[in-house]
């Protein structure tokens, strides 16, 4: 079963009216889609014919909670630029990576400046919401795109973003929906939240609350902690006092102490719900190279999930895993947010064709016609394809492997999926909707 939304959107609307405009068929999958106002026409900075050089760099997740993020997230830039660069289609696409840490460590408090300076025109990152509102400012007011693959706070879409933010995930507005509606699907009528006190988590427990509220249930307990904490036995205590059916956990890796804290008391694996944030593919050894803890077996069996994305095809993933391993690098065993990371760099590199310029506006400027939010264009599901349009003088939609994209005039995509996860009894899950 899927959802369809039609939608428009700009930098001004507020979250409720966009939450207020979604209806639910059914939580199996969503796909949003929408329409909106042209962009603006950039500046040409380039003559056409000659090969332009598009410096990026990225700001994603090496180390911190949201660590296992960031072999897919960086994989999907380095199959990106290296299938741009073996085109030649005239545009060549150099990217620095760099580490985003989270709001504990601070990486990113090193690597962003290090990546203004070093003159990039786009940045691709954070990959948590509330990292990247930490850095923001200093991205759009240098004349910097910033293009994150996973941040999925409803407050970027009225932020005062100087039109250069943009993302390929869609926000929680369209994951809290269908999550909701699955916790209240799957029989449950109480609930209790365990989230975390950021945009993220913030943002996420508001939408979740409120659909689950409106289907019919009752939150009985919503408890938040701060990024940092290491002890979550109060929060734990009165959301389980409250015996609630099910439980949802909006977190990172804090979900390594609280899920096992739950099992140890007695709470059902099954009634265990969990999202993007923290789904990932546990099994029952510790990852001694990823620095994670072993999830003890049975503490998740049965839970289900949700993370923004479709379907992977499976030679787009065998791509992306060889020319990772090929880098010198383990094995992956994620893809999450892999597609969206590849499609920001695509959609960068056409924009930037399309404009015959690196300078930041004005590929911000084309970023929405080449998404096919505006401008009618042909459709391309290659950046080879694409490239050929815009070359011979046309308009292109492309159509990446994250959707269709089609972004409105606030920089977000108006079509996503949200696939919807269950574990095994080995801590493994696997897609269960379409």
């Amino acid at each position: 079963m899927s959802v369809f939304v039609k939608a428009t959107a700009s930098r001004s609307r507020s979250v409720k009216s966009v939450l207020g405009g979604v209806a639910l068929v059914g939580a199996s999958a969503l796909v949003l889609t929408g329409c909106a106002a042209p962009a603006a026409e950039g500046e040409s900075g380039g003559t056409p014919g000659e090969t332009l050089e598009l410096n990026i760099g990225t700001v994603l997740p090496e180390t911190g909670s949201l660590a296992f993020l960031g072999p897919p997230e960086e994989a999907g830039v380095a199959l990106a630029v290296k299938e741009i660069n073996d085109a030649d289609l005239g545009i060549k696409v150099n990217v620095t990576y760099g580490d985003s840490g989270d709001a504990d460590n601070k990486a990113y408090a090193t690597t962003v400046p290090k990546l203004l300076d070093s003159g990039v025109s786009a940045i691709i990152g954070a990959a948590s919401s509330g990292v990247s509102f930490k850095f923001i400012d200093d991205v759009v007011d240098a004349g910097v795109i910033q293009f994150s693959p996973a941040n999925t706070s409803p407050d970027f879409t009225t932020y005062d973003d100087k039109g250069l933010y943009f993302r390929t995930a869609p926000s929680d507005l369209l994951q809290g929906e269908v999550l909701g509606n699955l916790i209240a699907e799957d029989g449950n009528e109480t609930l209790g939240i365990i989230y975390q006190n950021d945009a993220y988590g913030t943002g996420l427990e508001k939408v979740v609350n409120e659909v689950f509220t409106a289907a019919g249930g009752k939150v009985v307990a919503s408890e938040s902690y701060n990024d940092g904490d290491v002890t979550f036995d109060a929060q734990i205590s009165t959301v389980t006092a409250a015996n609630p059916d099910a439980i949802i956990l909006i977190t990172f890796n804090q979900i390594y102490t609280i899920a096992p804290a739950l099992a140890a008391v007695g709470f059902p694996s099954d009634k265990l719900y969990l999202v993007d944030g923290n789904l990932k593919q546990f099994g029952t050894e510790a990852d001694a190279t990823a620095g994670t803890p072993a999830m003890p077996a049975g503490v998740v069996t049965g839970a289900k999930g949700t993370t923004p994305g479709p379907v992977l095809a499976d030679d787009f993933k065998a791509r992306l895993n060889d020319n990772w391993v090929a880098e010198g690098n383990a094995e992956l065993t994620d893809y999450s947010y892999a597609a969206e990371s590849y499609d920001a760099v695509v959609l960068l590199a056409l924009a930037a064709l399309a404009a015959q310029s690196t300078e930041g506006a004005d590929i911000a400027a084309k970023l929405q016609e080449v998404s096919g939010g505006s401008g009618d264009g042909k459709k391309a599901t290659s950046f080879a394809d694409a490239a050929k349009i815009i070359n011979a003088g046309e308009v292109v939609d492309y159509d990446g492997y994250s959707g269709g994209v089609k972004f409105d005039d606030a920089g977000d995509p108006t079509e996503a999926s949200i696939g919807i996860f269950q574990y095994d009894d080995t801590n493994h899950f696997t897609r269960i909707n379409d």
